[in-house]
């Protein structure tokens, strides 16, 4: 009899570990939704950052693209720059006496009236006129272009300007005054062109 209870306990204990897993704990099977959706975010996410990278790699294209184009086009204009300048320095070195030409041509007219003149004027005194107008125009010339003319006689010797072709004694002046001037002197805008040859007092 004894024997019987306890066989009978046995199996009830046996009964109550099969029911269990039903209402209690939960099974193998147990939690996998949730699983399965950390996966998939796990697997969206290097996909998410590979599209933000090549967004960025595009976008970093069409900036360096930009900025080429910004270079060959500021290297055009420097080309293009470079090309008038040489063109303007070629003109301008062509041409730079044209100014001056254009003021002498009076001098030449003139000179030409003088020469034409003379072949019936028997009047030497119209024709020394008529060249020191024609002289004097010409001076006028070279002064608008800038050329000045040395003339220092009764100055101090100036070796900056002048040029001592014979040192001489004279009764009553000074040493180093320029008393008598050989050949003018000339100066553009300030620069000597050609100094005056002077003799000088000892």
């Amino acid at each position: 009899m004894v024997e019987e209870e306890k066989q009978t306990d046995t199996e009830e204990e046996k009964s109550d570990e099969l029911e269990e897993p039903a209402g209690g704990e939960a099974g193998p099977g147990a939690g996998q939704p949730g699983d399965n959706a950390d996966v998939q975010a796990g697997e969206a996410a290097p996909e998410a950052e590979a599209e933000s990278l090549l967004r960025e790699n595009e976008r970093l294209k069409m900036e360096v693209q930009e900025n080429i184009d910004k270079v060959l086009r500021a290297t055009a204009e420097l080309d293009n720059i470079r090309k008038r300048a040489s063109r303007e320095i070629e003109k301008a070195r062509k041409y730079a006496l044209e100014g001056f030409i254009d003021e002498l041509l009076p001098v030449i007219d003139s000179m030409e009236l003088g020469i034409n003149a003379s072949q019936a004027e028997e009047d030497i005194e119209s024709l020394r006129e008529g060249m020191d107008l024609t002289l004097k125009k010409f001076f006028d010339c070279l002064d608008r272009v800038g050329v000045k003319v040395i003339d220092p006689a009764g100055e101090k010797f100036d070796p900056q300007w002048h040029e001592a072709v014979l040192m001489q004694e004279f009764e009553g002046s000074d040493s180093g005054i320029v008393m008598t001037v050989m050949q003018k002197g000339y100066e553009l805008n300030g620069r000597l062109v050609r100094p005056a040859k002077v003799i000088v007092a000892k």
